[in-house]
């Protein structure tokens, strides 16, 4: 009996603001980052940014304090739901 070798494929792709399109014209939600509660500015440490990892359009930076980049946020509120504050 012959045995069958299998490769493993991972298709790997880099989603970017703007890869879906420019969204700021119809979003009715809008994020707001509270800049006294937010952890990254509070410690001023690199540490949490839970709306950066789970924002599935990438507007959110990774810089202390975050930023949102508004003309292509979808506003789904996904960033405000993970936030721990």
């Amino acid at each position: 009996m012959k045995t069958k070798e299998f490769c493993k494929m991972i298709s790997r792709s880099t989603p970017g603001p703007g890869d879906g399109g420019n969204t700021g014209s119809w979003r009715v939600l809008r994020p707001v980052i509270d800049l006294e509660k937010c952890i990254p500015v509070k410690t001023n440490k690199r540490a949490c940014f839970n709306c950066w990892l789970y924002c599935p359009d990438c507007v959110v930076t990774k810089t202390i304090p975050p930023v949102i980049d508004f003309e292509y946020c979808k506003g789904c509120g996904i960033c405000a739901e993970e936030c721990p504050v």
